[in-house]
């Protein structure tokens, strides 16, 4: 029996990190709610965010105080997170995804390992499907351009076999003057690249939107349905809620502050 389709939905606007991870927890909970009825929704939310660091959930307050205060000085928010990984950035000019799906619907059960690689997967053949853009091998996980230029962040979270948290890939330049400010993913002498940067003209983040979903999709040998947040119930009601906090908050600092 064919699986149902993976409903996604595209935020118009930057969104606050912290309210969207609330969203990401009330999916989850309500996937585990109607786990195995044909009720249970797969979800893939893609959206930007406002100028915000994360860090990762073996980071600890203690650890990280004096970097959290410099970085909430240059004008971002600053939240730690509950995915693998270590500090990063997410803003405007980022396309970010957040794959909250049961991977227990797959036969054999689909692990861990095999999820994060068919998400690099999809981000590697999406750059070279729409831009003609190789990637370069690396022994660590996301994406480069050469040894030195990392594309594509991901970072997940699996409970219960469902997942969380997800990827990010700088379409526009602008998220770059935000990573110059930190040591990204822990990796030193690593820099930020975007698609923007590499083709050296401007990108349209829409259309990129629309080839990520179709490459997830192949990737996990699954339709894409787009959500209608009208008939979506609770979890239409939240996007929507959203939507409604990312536009009364206005406008965000294009570059940090100078410190």
């Amino acid at each position: 029996m064919p699986l149902p389709p993976i409903l996604y939905h595209v935020f118009a606007r930057p969104l606050p990190y912290t309210p969207t991870w609330n969203l990401q927890e009330r999916i989850h909970q309500l996937q585990l709610q109607l786990r195995r009825s044909s009720e249970q929704p797969d979800v893939l939310l893609l959206l930007q965010h406002r100028p915000t660091y994360t860090s990762g959930r073996r980071q600890t307050e203690p650890d990280i105080h004096a970097e959290r205060l410099r970085l909430e000085n240059l004008g971002a928010d600053f939240v730690t997170a509950t995915r693998g990984g270590q500090l990063t950035y997410h803003g405007p000019g980022q396309i970010v995804g957040y794959p909250l799906i049961d991977l227990s619907r797959y036969s054999p059960i689909m692990g861990a390992r095999d999820y994060v690689c068919r998400i690099q997967k999809l981000l590697q053949r999406h750059l070279h499907d729409a831009h003609g853009i190789e990637h370069a091998p690396s022994e660590h996980t996301g994406v480069f351009l050469d040894a030195q230029t990392k594309i594509a962040s991901i970072g997940v979270q699996v409970r219960h076999r469902l997942t969380s948290h997800g990827f990010a890939i700088n379409a526009a330049r602008e998220p770059q003057t935000w990573f110059d400010r930190i040591v990204a993913c822990g990796l030193d002498n690593v820099r930020a690249g975007s698609i923007e940067s590499k083709l050296e003209k401007p990108v349209d983040v829409d259309s990129e939107i629309l080839g990520l979903v179709g490459q997830f999709g192949n990737a996990f040998q699954r339709d894409m349905e787009k959500m209608n947040l009208e008939k979506a119930g609770e979890i239409g009601k939240a996007m929507l809620q959203l939507e409604k906090e990312a536009e009364a908050a206005g406008d965000w600092l294009k570059e940090p502050r100078k410190s």
